[in-house]
């Protein structure tokens, strides 16, 4: 049993059930019916919510435990949800593919982040939105959740270079911010934390 598929066999949702705050306040970027992929989403929670909203989602995550919970909830709400177990370093997306793709906690070691940010920002359409919120380092500090290896945590620097938004003329940074917020997300992510937020769209 891998890891993720370990942290997903307690018993209930170990991220809760209800979808991420800075998510669900960005998600009213989005067109009516978008295809929306949400890699790294486990247990569904935001995949699910916005499937609720009328979204095409895909939940992606290499938890098959993760998944089948996803799929549970998505039946308990009314919802379709595409899923798709696979693991980023082996999978991409085909370019043009999704109105909105979602990272939302998908903490990645050096090796794979810049890769992977930048397979699942070739994924948008034009007009598409990368919305992002994880950790920063500066969690380390804090017992909120997140992983205890610094090398996994993003600063907006770190972010900024992935996607190449110094020198892309097709992607224009819309919303970035780092700093403190409350988290009440199940049993994972409870209480103060310090993350890093991204918003950027593809021209």
């Amino acid at each position: 049993m891998t890891f993720w598929d370990q942290q997903f066999s307690i018993d209930g949702f170990k991220y809760g059930t209800q979808p991420n705050a800075f998510l669900r306040a960005q998600a009213s970027r989005l067109a009516p019916g978008s295809e929306v992929l949400l890699p790294g989403d486990g247990e569904g929670r935001n995949s699910v919510w916005l499937a609720q909203q009328g979204h095409r989602a895909t939940a992606l995550d290499q938890s098959k435990v993760g998944l089948a919970k996803a799929q549970a909830l998505a039946a308990e709400r009314g919802v379709l949800l595409r899923l798709l177990q696979a693991d980023l370093a082996q999978w991409q997306a085909s370019p043009d593919s999704f109105d909105a793709v979602l990272p939302i906690y998908l903490h990645l070691p050096p090796a794979l982040r810049a890769v992977a940010h930048q397979h699942l920002f070739n994924a948008l359409r034009p007009g598409g939105w990368f919305v992002l919120e994880a950790f920063h380092p500066r969690q380390l500090g804090y017992q909120s959740g997140g992983p205890k290896d610094e090398a996994m945590l993003y600063t907006l620097e770190m972010l900024r270079a992935d996607l190449a938004l110094a020198t892309g003329a097709d992607r224009q940074e819309v919303l970035a911010w780092e700093g403190e917020t409350q988290l009440d997300e199940g049993s994972g992510h409870q209480g103060p934390a310090f993350v890093t937020r991204l918003v950027v769209q593809r021209r």
